[in-house]
């Protein structure tokens, strides 16, 4: 089994989804990320809940070697979208996507599956290739 793995079954126990996790150096600091999705939304205590299960393996496990500080957070009203996973927990909210071909497109995400996500932009429904697609992140309107 992988550490990823072992988290995804862990947070799950406790009603979460595992969105993603990262490993990143700011200011010289190695921090650990696991961004995780609660439904409707993720609760400050369900991310102390969260690290609170996840230090223990970590500690038998690190995901590097030397120091570094486990961080557990929401992945955010606006954030990237990497995998079919990522698209599939983000239908109906805006997305924004960058193609291969330099089409920009903005929309409400209507669907994720079979290799395609479907986007309803003001031209009308699009539907789009996962290959196709370079960057992709959902946004907020404020």
């Amino acid at each position: 089994m992988s550490l990823e793995h072992d988290i995804k079954t862990m947070v799950e126990s406790i009603g979460l989804t595992l969105y993603d996790t990262e490993l990143v150096t700011e200011n010289g600091e190695t921090i650990y990320r696991v961004n995780v999705k609660g439904e409707g939304g993720t609760t400050l205590d369900q991310c102390v809940e969260a690290t609170k299960l996840l230090s223990p393996l970590l500690d038998v496990t690190p995901p590097v070697s030397g120091e570094y500080r486990l961080e557990v957070s929401s992945p955010g009203i606006e954030r990237r979208l990497k995998t079919p996973e990522h698209f599939r927990l983000s239908v109906g909210e805006k997305v924004k996507l960058t193609l291969k071909d330099k089409t920009k497109l903005r929309g409400t995400l209507q669907a994720a599956e079979d290799g395609n996500i479907i986007v309803e932009t003001d031209e009308g429904e699009q539907t789009v290739d996962f290959g196709d697609i370079v960057k992709a992140a959902t946004y907020f309107e404020w």
